[in-house]
């Protein structure tokens, strides 16, 4: 990794997936140290019908609080947030969330896009995006306008992808920080939360 990479300040961690990456996700989180500085928002691709279980799957998983955003819910280091089902995931530049349900964007609702995008806004060069497997172009976006504002950009290596169609267009659209495999996301972000 670049010095300048590993010398910067992050606050905020957004991770997007779809198809395929949700073994991905459920390692990084048994990773992730109890002493974690950063806050981490995951948005995943998912159907809004029946109840979610992704709460207690993904707190079974790790140390930290793990809870579905809320709306004008002040994001906190040390939480890891689940974008809701159907609804659009907004972050604000007070740094709290707001819910939306407009159109889908990329024929999802959340959309990681809309996600990636507000954060972009709200955090600057202090954000770390995430993308991993899936099978439509929803993210790619979000990582060009991170890049742009000198955010951390990280996308999962396409042969190491499930479905490697989302982390490839976000690769031929942005210059991104690092393209690694699942297995090393978590101990990268915990390298990055120390600095």
């Amino acid at each position: 990794m670049a010095e300048n990479i590993l010398s910067k300040k992050y606050k905020l961690v957004v991770i997007g997936g779809s198809a395929g990456s949700m073994e991905v996700i459920l390692g990084i989180l048994a990773e992730l140290k109890r002493t974690l500085s950063l806050a981490i928002v995951i948005v995943l691709h998912r159907k809004k019908n029946g109840e979610s279980l992704l709460v207690d799957l993904f707190y079974s998983r790790t140390s930290l609080v793990v809870k579905e955003a809320e709306e004008k819910e002040k994001i906190l280091p040390g939480h890891i947030y689940i974008a809701p089902a159907d609804y659009h995931l907004l972050i604000e530049k007070d740094f709290t969330f707001s819910l939306d349900f407009s159109e889908k964007v990329h024929y999802s609702r959340p959309s990681i896009d809309v996600t990636f995008e507000t954060a972009v806004d709200a955090y600057g060069e202090s954000l770390i995006c995430i993308l991993l497997s899936g099978a439509n172009a929803d993210g790619a976006l979000g990582v060009k306008k991170a890049k742009a504002a000198k955010g951390l950009t990280m996308v999962q290596n396409p042969e190491d992808a499930e479905v490697s169609f989302m982390p490839t267009q976000a690769i031929a659209i942005a210059q991104v920080d690092l393209i690694v495999d699942g297995a090393e996301m978590g101990a990268i972000i915990n390298n990055l939360s120390a600095q």
